[in-house]
């Protein structure tokens, strides 16, 4: 089943919920690691390149996502849910959507805020669209540092608020995203 249903996420939005979080997560750790790096070890332009070229991935999974929302809807929450519970979901899933983005696209403007772009993996190059802009630099290092540590207790109050649901509450909601 390609769609989602009444009650389950089809293949298609699973596929997409797994390799976007395995992106976000692997992304996050490669990025914390890099910032170790000197300047003159092996790793350091190697390491940028993957960084750089996940994070577009990422956000060409996102997109395809967001397009695969309107074609087909998720699920609605299940009814089991208290009102705060609810609201908790919605502002979680608003928060995780919105960093799906913002964190790659403003790693794109650190990416090209000296006016050039950036190899794409290997024989490709994502384009610079944007001009040459310290400024904007600045703001994109603060924002894509903000918003991917800031990402992190998100992703586990998630995970864990579907862990407690599917054990502790006996709803069953790792079934409809497994």
């Amino acid at each position: 089943m390609l769609f989602n249903t009444g009650t389950r996420y089809g293949l298609a939005s699973r596929a997409l919920h797994w390799l976007i979080a395995a992106g976000i997560i692997g992304l996050t750790g490669l990025g914390a690691w890099m910032v170790s790096l000197g300047y003159f070890d092996s790793w350091y332009n190697r390491a940028l390149v993957i960084h750089r070229s996940g994070g577009m991935i990422v956000l060409g999974l996102a997109l395809l996502f967001a397009a695969w929302k309107v074609v087909s809807p998720s699920p609605p929450l299940q009814a089991e849910l208290r009102a705060w519970e609810r609201a908790g979901a919605t502002a979680v899933h608003v928060l995780l959507l919105a960093a799906m983005f913002i964190v790659p696209a403003s790693g794109y403007v650190i990416s090209t805020s000296a006016g050039s772009g950036f190899p794409f993996l290997g024989p490709w190059e994502i384009p610079a669209l944007l001009p040459r802009s310290e400024t904007a630099r600045d703001l994109a290092i603060t924002i894509h540092y903000v918003a991917a540590y800031g990402l992190l207790p998100v992703i586990a109050v998630h995970a864990g608020a579907a862990l407690k649901h599917q054990f502790v509450d006996k709803h069953g909601t790792l079934r409809r995203m497994l």
